[in-house]
């Protein structure tokens, strides 16, 4: 059994830089909505759009420093498929 993540203080305080950006994409504050809705709360997993949402941000060589470590917060709490 593996532990469960919660958003960290680092992370979340990105999450929130992202979400009170005006310059912010809609995919970058998709992802920093999904890891600021987890800190404190290891039972909540990131959905599939905000998961997708997340992997986007972190390959675009555009998005910034708190965007990225929003989103890579969000998709490493997103839960796994399990083998195939």
């Amino acid at each position: 059994m593996t532990k469960a993540k919660v958003t960290g203080s680092k992370a979340a305080t990105s999450a929130s830089k992202t979400l009170t950006s005006g310059s912010t994409a809609p995919k970058s504050k998709t992802a920093a909505g999904s890891a600021l809705s987890q800190t404190k709360a290891p039972a909540k997993v990131t959905s599939a759009k905000a998961a997708t949402a997340a992997s986007k941000v972190l390959s675009d060589g555009r998005t910034n420093k708190d965007s990225k470590t929003a989103a890579g917060s969000a998709l490493a709490q997103r839960q796994g498929r399990g083998k195939k």
